[in-house]
């Protein structure tokens, strides 16, 4: 390495790096000109190496929040919200466009070619809604639930809920879970369904169901049910 390949510190104390040359500048606009673009959906056009090689120099990376002082973690993605949305005869109801975004960052198996999966709980007759999950998200619960003694009567219940009272499908190219009938019936579902995000799960209800009982605050000694909820993110109150 020559004098003028060497990188020196400068006043401050910080490394400069080298400063790229005419050619190195050139070719990295060319790697990024419009054609790049173009050429993602046209490989048989033979300019498909040139993205190849864009993406080497470019990799993609996930979005990375802060999480105490100093600490990088992946930004977690959450089902967020509350809309309304219309069921066809044959069961196919839109879901927001953001709940799919977070079906697809939590589906393991997921790339554009494919539609995202997701796994609904109807549970028994106790249960009102359907509780929709990521595949990420579902794994996480089986895991616990799997720690569990085999015989112990609680993981018999999760079980039947997460495992027998479950199926797995997938949204469709236009954004739309289809429902069973027997899923519609069970909730009583008919031409509208309620959609609610709770985090790491969303819920479908029929709307006046959840008028009912979905806003429905748990009863409890240590709960008030006239204080603003946001108090007991400090803990006790």
């Amino acid at each position: 390495m020559n004098e003028a390949q060497t990188s020196n510190p400068n006043k401050a104390g910080f490394i400069q790096a080298p400063r790229s040359s005419n050619e190195e500048i050139r070719r990295a606009r060319e790697q990024t000109s419009p054609q790049v673009a173009r050429a993602v959906g046209h490989p048989e056009t033979g300019r498909g190496r040139r993205v190849e090689q864009w993406q080497q120099l470019n990799p993609p990376f996930p979005y990375r929040g802060t999480e105490g002082e100093g600490t990088d973690v992946d930004r977690k993605l959450r089902f967020i919200g509350e809309s309304h949305h219309k069921v066809d005869g044959k069961g196919r109801v839109s879901i927001p466009a953001s709940f799919r975004r977070v079906l697809e960052a939590e589906d393991p198996e997921w790339d554009p070619s494919k539609n995202p999966q997701v796994v609904i709980v109807y549970g028994d007759e106790k249960r009102d809604f359907l509780e929709c999950f990521t595949l990420a998200a579902i794994d996480k619960i089986h895991d616990k639930i799997e720690r569990l003694r085999r015989r112990d009567p609680r993981r018999l219940a999760l079980q039947k809920l997460y495992l027998t009272n479950a199926m797995t499908t997938s949204v469709d190219e236009t954004g739309r879970l289809v429902l069973s009938q027997r899923l519609r019936d069970k909730i009583g579902l008919k031409g509208e369904a309620f959609f609610a995000g709770i985090g790491e799960s969303f819920e479908i209800w029929h709307p006046d169901t959840y008028d009912e009982q979905g806003t429905a605050l748990p009863d409890g000694d240590d709960f008030d049910p006239d204080l603003d909820a946001a108090e007991y993110l400090d803990g006790e109150v």
